[in-house]
């Protein structure tokens, strides 16, 4: 049986985090943070046994201090049915089975448990990757791995349907960040903990012509009139429940009792033959 190529080199991925830890840069997962507060108030429930899955222990600790902390490793410490909700917090888009991932969240929940699901999409450091592609391939002619290809938003949330949850919704909002220059926004990533952990990565430093072009590239293509330079964070937010009888129900094909131009007070006329 074939295997699903390996994205991610988990080693890397943990040595990039403790790097991180030294001096973290939490400012997108502060906003992660506050927007999930905001969805579980609107939610208008107490929830009693949360569980948060991250690579960031301590500042989801923080926040939310009587959750049961969750290393994102490929098999998750969850209990089945331990929880009602789950938080999957900035984690999936470096995981090797994004739907292995959810499926154990929600295999964690209670019926009718809640999962948010915060992740990077694929229009993050849109301008980085465009700055880096076409420096390496004029000075290299070719292109290798650098930034980890994240999903986009129609694919995302599909997942949730493949991973069993019900009632799923896949929302995304634009992070804009401006910085002085891409040696600012590159000192930023390592970070958050977000540098280069591809399995598919280069194994030596990246040439100095290539990183030279690639920053005079980022400012020529993509400054602002005051000179800084943009970068784009997309962060999509994934909800779903874990299936429940006491849950709304989509009806039957065909099982409904009024005719659309009823509801509108419209007038419903038949179509016109073909030809007329």
């Amino acid at each position: 049986m074939q295997t699903a190529p390996i994205l991610t080199d988990t080693t890397a991925l943990m040595r990039n985090r403790r790097r991180a830890a030294r001096a973290p840069v939490h400012f997108i997962m502060q906003q992660v943070a506050d927007d999930l507060e905001e969805r579980l108030i609107e939610v208008n429930r107490s929830f009693k046994s949360v569980a948060v899955v991250t690579g960031f222990a301590d500042f989801w600790r923080e926040r939310f201090p009587q959750a049961r902390i969750v290393a994102d490793e490929s098999v998750l410490a969850l209990e089945s049915g331990e929880h009602d909700l789950v938080i999957h917090a900035l984690a999936v888009h470096w995981a090797n089975d994004p739907v292995g991932q959810l499926v154990q969240c929600r295999n964690a929940l209670r019926p009718d448990g809640l999962l948010l699901c915060a992740l990077l999409g694929g229009q993050t450091l849109n301008e980085l990757r465009i700055a880096l592609a076409q420096a390496e391939v004029a000075l290299t002619g070719g292109l290798s791995p650098r930034v980890a290809p994240m999903g986009e938003l129609r694919d995302l949330g599909a997942l949730l349907q493949r991973a069993g949850l019900a009632l799923p919704v896949a929302d995304s909002q634009t992070v804009k960040v401006s910085y002085p220059d891409p040696l600012a926004l590159m000192h930023d990533l390592r970070g958050m903990g977000e540098g280069n952990a591809l399995a598919a990565r280069l194994r030596r430093p990246t040439r100095r012509s290539v990183m030279t072009k690639a920053v005079a590239l980022y400012q020529t293509l993509f400054a602002m009139p005051d000179g800084r330079i943009p970068a784009t964070f997309e962060v999509i937010t994934l909800t779903g429940w874990s299936p429940s009888a006491v849950q709304q129900q989509p009806m039957r094909p065909g099982s409904a009792t009024h005719r659309l131009a009823e509801a509108l007070g419209d007038i419903e006329s038949p179509l016109a033959p073909e030809g007329d």
